[in-house]
């Protein structure tokens, strides 16, 4: 029976090869939105996890000023104050409950020059520990140590950008000399590649210092711009939080209804961000994909009514020599559903093809899911089924005797 009603369905489709593919294309557009619009947040979603595991294992960071995230995710910092120090840093490191490390840090963009290149850095003057915090290491050379932070070394570790941007080849920076302003660093390490993070920071793009060198021997400053600290993995956001605002509120003098002068986050505060507006993607998508869905199953409706009353004689000569109701109502069932099924198949495969190309030139992480592209394939059948309901009961009901005077 399915040979059959397949061949049937076929020539039918075909004599009206039009009719059918604009009946298929709302299908097929909506098979298309909705998948695409889902994997791409997905993928989405497993960038911003996996930038957040960049930055370290359980990072919290308290800075100076307040921390302002644009919908993209990205941090912008404003009201910056000059009153966060090193003790401060110290004080949250032994004060706060689940922090297992922490290293001050002093964060500024300026140029450096070298080999006879200049190019623009993000500074950070850090603490030996940092590389352990952040999870980022030398992939050349090595890391300074505490012995180089209390001599006030004038020594630096480069970012893989900023080191091939100076001396053309990564390796090769490692005891090469460079300058900020006039005063001369020596290269001991270059850190692995390792791309931009969650806040939209290139960490490629970086030059690492001694704090004390930099605070004393280059800016001459006593004030830092935050704190790394790194949690143990039960740690508790509230309870942090709340030790954070209790010890800097109390060293900075803040009095009750008086507006913080720093800020606390985590990479997940960032990533949260980003899932809200993906969120909100995914819910426009599934509204453009319903629309797309719903001209479908009307395109599908309206070219099976049409169907019907072009093939009337058909209809009455099959019934004529025997043909039951029910194979009627089967057999244009089986034509619309045909129909919805060929145009969410190919929404299905272009979605495929389409994340496939994407994450492979843009360098993200390739996730498929079985599971929405079968419910799609098989929701996009029985839309059509459901569109070609009337069309085949008016089909079935169709007088013999009138197809037969006609």
């Amino acid at each position: 029976m399915l040979p059959l009603n397949f061949r049937i369905a076929i020539a039918s489709l075909s004599a009206h090869k039009l009719r059918a593919i604009l009946a298929m294309m709302g299908v097929f557009l909506g098979a298309l939105a909705f998948t695409g619009v889902q994997h791409v947040s997905k993928i989405m979603v497993k960038r911003a996890e996996l930038e957040t595991e960049k930055l370290g294992p359980n990072l919290y960071s308290v800075m100076a000023g307040q921390v302002r995230f644009t919908r993209s995710g990205n941090a912008r910092l404003s009201g910056v104050t000059r009153n966060f120090t090193i003790q401060d840093a110290q004080a949250l490191i032994d004060g706060v409950p689940s922090v297992l490390e922490g290293t001050p840090y002093v964060a500024q963009s300026m140029k450096v020059r070298g080999n006879g290149n200049a190019v623009n850095v993000q500074l950070l003057a850090a603490w030996p520990n940092f590389q352990d915090i952040r999870s980022f290491h030398p992939q050349y050379g090595r890391f300074f140590d505490w012995k180089e932070v209390h001599d006030r070394a004038m020594v630096c570790v480069l970012g893989q950008t900023i080191a091939t941007a100076l001396f053309d080849d990564a390796a090769s920076a490692v005891g090469q000399q460079i300058y900020l302003y006039r005063a001369s660093f020596r290269v001991v390490g270059v850190m692995e590649a390792k791309g931009r993070d969650v806040s939209g920071t290139d960490q490629d793009e970086i030059m690492l210092v001694p704090i004390t060198t930099y605070m004393r021997r280059a800016s001459n400053q006593n004030w830092i711009s935050g704190v790394f600290l790194r949690l143990s993995k039960d740690a508790g956001r509230d309870t942090v939080d709340d030790a954070v605002q209790s010890i800097m509120r109390k060293r900075h003098n803040i009095d009750k209804g008086e507006a913080d002068d720093f800020s606390a986050m985590s990479p997940k505060d960032a990533m949260q961000l980003q899932r809200q507006a993906l969120d909100l993607m995914t819910t426009l998508g599934a509204i453009t994909s319903s629309i797309s869905f719903g001209v479908g199953g009307l395109g599908i409706l309206s070219i099976m009514i049409l169907v019907v009353r072009a093939r009337r004689v058909e209809i009455g000569i099959r019934r004529a020599v025997g043909g039951r109701r029910r194979d009627i109502i089967r057999q244009f069932l089986f034509e619309s559903g045909l129909m919805a099924a060929v145009g969410g198949g190919l929404g299905v495969l272009v979605t495929v093809i389409l994340v496939t190309i994407g994450c492979s030139l843009a360098d993200l992480p390739l996730i498929l899911e079985p599971a929405s592209l079968s419910v799609t394939l098989i929701g996009s059948c029985l839309l059509g089924v459901a569109a070609g309901a009337y069309p085949a009961w008016q089909a079935a009901n169709i007088e013999i005797l009138d197809v037969l005077k006609s």
